[in-house]
């Protein structure tokens, strides 16, 4: 119950201001003149000007309000190390039981720092402001964070906080704790495919001194080399870029004796490769209506350097015309299949045929160059089929199929069984029609003792595009010269650009195209496994996260030669699947996540903060046994901790639930105390 006098003046302020000032002006003349009756008078005057203010005597009935304190539980990946989750559960209790044993004390509990695949640290600070966001800045008590230390949010300023009022910091863990991590010191982003990119890092070990580590480096799963190092010791290493794309290199120490946690002995780097110039080396039997069509697609891209040669003149060509006047250069065999054959990514035989400039000796070359990594492909016409075929050479043992002959009659190319589960063709505009859309053609070369099933298919379902791989490399052959005729748009085209450029890609080793692959890939909060595959079923694979939490999962069919499944990406860091064949490596947020990067606790982080706030940071384990200090209520003070006890601020504030107002001047009160003055004077004057 509150007490207090409220004015409601029955005038406007400014009259009421002047008529105060009449009447001290009229006080001050009757005092100073000695004038009878003056005080009377005086008193008379301002009981009129205080009813004109119309004083009321109030009365509040107030309900005090609860001072909130907030108990911020932290739930990061972090607090599964050792006994912290166990420690947590035990100082959440205690400390909830003896916050609600205080009078006037409102608890609320939020649990926050949870994995969830996007935020990468822990951040409380952020839930600590959410709980609190709906009391008002007068009512806070204070706060506990009850973590082992590691908070990636911590504000700059007490002042940030956004309310006044002590915040204690209870930390889980043990003082004595040991950890190994791998510390990335300087590492690139992106790198030229074929060259190479170094990478700094250091040993870093907690709690121990001068212990030495295996360390093995891994690119995409696959160890490139192996050292060893000292505690605090810095070293580099130097990864050649193999593929476009990301190339996913592990660092990973072996593990300390007793350490908290083997998490953090790997980090990892991803670094993109990008692909500079690739160098197509496209070799013409003979000018025909086919051979603009693969200059065109190549030209076209600019990441490919072509070097383009057309056979016009043959050396057995006898004619008669003097040698310095034909407009022709030489064809310099010996350098491009000889001197530079390895710098060239891709060799592309268009309707060539043995015209005597090539030795035969220079073929065993390609075919060496094709076993070792090496891509060619074959565009064949009837030239394959003659007695000058290049099958007829040392080539022969890294081609797909022996000609027999060609067939010379109309047909739709067709997708056969292996095309619709091959990334190369699969999907091709018009594949899903009977018969395709697009235009036809009308000659197919005929082979025998093909390696590979077909991938398409001409007349009478013969093979019409092989795809093999010999040794390291990729061969393509394709057994029709018709193709010019989806580019010409004869019968309304079909999709050459997009069946080039695939076939291409795929003698290049472009990973995507791949038909035995296992892929990750993120979409949205979750991640998609996708098993490429030319076999009928797959087998479960086996999804590891960051933290090294195994799950098998089983894909489910999707379109033709891809297998799916989908798991949460819940945690941030390197996460691998594998199927006991293939392996796949994704990063999920950076590379190296905070969570994982420093896991010993500590209470050197918070407790800057706390201090600043009136509160401490303590550890809640005092070797086995849970040590947490005495909760009091403190009313009046800056300082909310001591020796064995920490303090909460104890707040008055109230709302009001009733007031009640009694006017001084209404009624016959305010009638009889005028009627009082004035009566007074007149007596006064009577005398």
């Amino acid at each position: 119950m509150q007490y207090g006098i409220a004015f409601a003046p029955l005038v406007p302020t400014l009259i009421l201001w002047i008529a105060i000032a009449a009447i001290v002006v009229i006080a001050a003349l009757l005092l100073l003149g000695r004038s009878r009756g003056a005080a009377v008078r005086v008193a008379a005057l301002a009981l009129i000007v205080l009813a004109l203010a119309n004083p009321s005597f109030t009365r509040e009935n107030r309900e005090p309000l609860s001072s909130v304190v907030a108990v911020v539980v932290d739930k990061s990946p972090s607090q599964n190390f050792g006994d912290r989750a166990k420690e947590t559960l035990q100082a959440q209790q205690a400390l909830v039981d003896s916050l609600k044993k205080i009078r006037g004390i409102e608890v609320r509990v939020v649990e926050a720092g949870q994995a969830d695949g996007e935020t990468d640290g822990t951040h409380l600070f952020g839930a600590l402001s959410s709980a609190l966001s709906d009391v008002p800045v007068d009512r806070v008590g204070g706060a506990f964070l009850i973590t082992d230390g590691r908070v990636h949010d911590i504000p700059a300023s007490a002042s940030a906080l956004g309310f006044q009022a002590p915040l204690h910091a209870l930390i889980t863990g043990r003082k004595d704790e040991r950890d190994r991590r791998i510390a990335i010191s300087a590492a690139p982003r992106f790198g030229i495919v074929g060259q190479t990119q170094t990478i700094t890092y250091r040993l870093d070990d907690q709690g121990v001194t001068g212990e030495h580590a295996n360390i093995v480096i891994r690119r995409d799963g696959e160890v490139i080399g192996e050292r060893t190092l000292q505690s605090g010791q810095t070293s580099s290493v130097d990864v050649d870029i193999k593929h476009a794309g990301p190339n996913i290199v592990e660092i990973e120490a072996s593990p300390l004796e007793n350490e908290l946690t083997p998490i953090n002995n790997r980090a990892v780097v991803s670094i993109d490769g990008v692909r500079d110039k690739l160098r197509v080396l496209l070799v013409s039997g003979e000018p025909h209506s086919g051979e603009r069509t693969w200059r065109n697609l190549l030209k076209s891209d600019p990441s490919v350097d072509l070097v383009h040669f057309t056979i016009l003149r043959p050396p057995e060509k006898q004619d008669g015309t003097p040698i310095n006047e034909l407009s022709l250069i030489a064809f310099p065999t010996r350098e491009l299949f000889q001197q530079k054959i390895n710098d060239f990514q891709l060799i592309i035989f268009d309707r060539y045929a043995r015209q005597g400039v090539l030795p035969v000796a220079y073929f065993d070359n390609i075919a060496r160059y094709v076993r070792a990594g090496g891509a060619v492909l074959v565009s064949a016409g009837p030239d394959y089929a003659s007695t000058t075929s290049i099958w007829r050479t040392p080539l022969d043992s890294v081609l797909p199929a022996e000609p027999v002959g060609v067939t010379e009659k109309p047909f739709y190319a067709e997708l056969s069984d292996a095309g619709k589960r091959h990334p190369v063709t699969r999907g091709l505009a018009g594949s899903d029609s009977q018969p395709p859309l697009w235009s036809r053609f009308f000659r197919t070369v005929d082979t025998r003792n093909a390696v590979t099933p077909p991938v398409m298919t001409g007349a009478d379902g013969k093979p019409l595009l092989l795809l093999s791989r010999f040794g390291e490399g990729r061969v393509a052959l394709l057994l029709s010269d018709h193709i010019w005729l989806w580019a010409r748009g004869y019968e309304g085209g079909g999709p050459h650009l997009d069946l080039l450029r695939r076939i291409s890609h795929w003698l290049m080793k472009e990973p995507d195209l791949d038909e035995e692959a296992l892929r990750l890939q993120v979409q949205g909060h979750d991640l998609e496994v996708i098993r490429q595959t030319m076999a009928d079923n797959v087998t479960p694979v086996t999804v590891t996260s960051p933290s090294g939490a195994a799950r098998e999962l089983t894909l489910t069919a999707g379109e033709p030669g891809e297998w799916r499944g989908t798991i949460p990406a819940n945690e941030l860091g390197l996460w691998q699947a594998t199927d006991g064949t293939l392996k796949a490596l994704i990063n999920v947020g950076p590379t190296n996540p905070k969570e994982f990067s420093e896991v010993t606790s500590t209470t050197d982080t918070l407790k800057p903060l706390a201090e600043a706030t009136g509160g401490d940071a303590r550890r809640v384990m005092d070797g086995s046994s849970l040590a947490l200090p005495r909760i009091v209520p403190v009313r009046s003070s800056s300082m909310f901790h001591g020796e064995g006890w920490m303090g909460v601020r104890m707040r008055d504030a109230s709302v009001v639930r009733g007031v009640g107002v009694l006017p001084v001047f209404a009624g016959l009160i305010g009638l009889l105390l005028l009627l009082g003055a004035f009566a007074a004077t007149w007596l006064r004057e009577g005398r």
